[in-house]
Parts: structure tokens; sequence; C-alpha cells
């Protein structure tokens, strides 16, 4: 079972969603941006300078983003999917879940995109956790779900709505990765990615006479 689909790309969006196919552009556009980014932050970053630093014109880049917004959601997504794990097992569903949850927390909570967006434009991070899901959050949704409901099968993971279930894991998981340092005199990086791994454990096993 793979926790990933081999076949996931970032397809950069035009302003009315048709969608480019020439990726070695987007990317060196994505790669740009989170250039800028890392050296300025997401308030102080232009699409002019990251057309420079792609070294395409602005046009070439304003042909598939409307603004620097949306180029940086992009940019989220692909950092988000890149670090998804692509993992075969002969294990259960609830073991590949388990795993794949707290890597990927672990993975994007010390990453430096994130590190610099959590630290430097907490609107843009309340735009994606509070007020809407964005590209990456759905997917992220429907391999977890797709996983769920393989375990549910295998018997490893809990009867319920499969559905629900995930909306619940990804939630536990933007908490530790986004809310967990304001707590961090108490709790620790590394012990908050602990407890995850306890709490989703616990979420996900079966339960003596109300599951099998």
């Amino acid at each position: 079972m793979a926790i990933r689909n081999a076949d996931d790309q970032v397809l950069p969006r035009k302003g009315d969603g048709q969608r480019t196919p020439n990726l070695a552009i987007d990317n060196l556009i994505l790669d740009a941006a989170r250039s800028c980014v890392l050296d300025f932050g997401m308030q102080r970053t232009t699409l002019a300078e990251i057309a420079r630093r792609a070294g395409v014109s602005r046009p070439t880049v304003y042909r598939r983003w409307t603004d620097t917004r949306a180029v940086v959601a992009d940019l989220l997504t692909r950092e988000i999917r890149e670090v998804l794990p692509d993992i075969q097992t002969t294990g259960s569903a609830r073991d590949l879940l388990l795993s794949a949850v707290v890597d990927v927390v672990a993975e994007i909570r010390d990453h430096p995109l994130f590190v610099k967006i959590r630290s430097t434009d907490q609107e843009l991070l309340t735009t994606y956790i509070v007020d809407r899901i964005g590209a990456s959050q759905k997917s992220i949704l429907e391999l977890m779900t797709a996983v769920v409901t393989a375990g549910q099968q295998d018997g490893s993971i809990r009867h319920g709505n499969a559905d629900e279930i995930a909306s619940m894991l990804l939630l536990m998981a933007q908490s530790v990765v986004f809310s967990a340092p304001t707590l961090q005199d108490r709790l620790s990086a590394d012990a908050a990615v602990q407890q995850l791994r306890i709490a989703v454990s616990a979420y996900l096993t079966p339960t003596a006479g109300t599951d099998g």
C-alpha cells in the first residue's frame, strides 16, 4: 500500500483555473518563490523579484499566477507533497498511517519554509488553517481517507466514518505543527510529536466489544 500517489504533481494555476503543461518553467518559478520567501518573508515577496530570480519575464509569471499569494499557495502545496512518504508496506494500514502522520508532522514542523512563514506571516497560515483548506490539505485528506478505509477492511483501524476520522487526524496534525510552539515551555517539539503518536495510535485502534 502506498500513502502517496506516484503521479502527484503541482500544476500552478492561472487566474481562470486553467493549467499549464510547462512544468519545467513552473518549477523554476516556484523555486524562485521559495528563495524569496526564505529571504524576505511572504509580505515582502513580489512577482517581479520572483520573475527576476527565475530568469523569466514578469508576463510569464502573470500568465500562471494572478498574485504572490497564489504563487506561495502552490509552493506550499508542492513542499508538502514532497514530504509525503511514498511507502510500500506489507504491514497493517494502521501502522502505515500512524508512521506517515507522525513523520510528516515532524518534517513540516522543521521545514525551513514553514518555519519562516510561521514566524513572519501568520496571516497566511491562518487563511489555510482557520478560514479554508488548501489543495495540499485536500490531497492529504483523500490519501488518509483511503488508508483509513483500507485499515477498516484489514481490521487494524476502528469502525466509523472514514472521512470524519481522516479529518480529525488532519486537525490533530495541524495542531502539533502550528499550535504546539505556543506551549514550548511545557511541551518540547519532540515531546509533542511523541504525544501525537500516542494520541493517533489510541484514536485509530479498534476498541474491544465495539469493533470486529
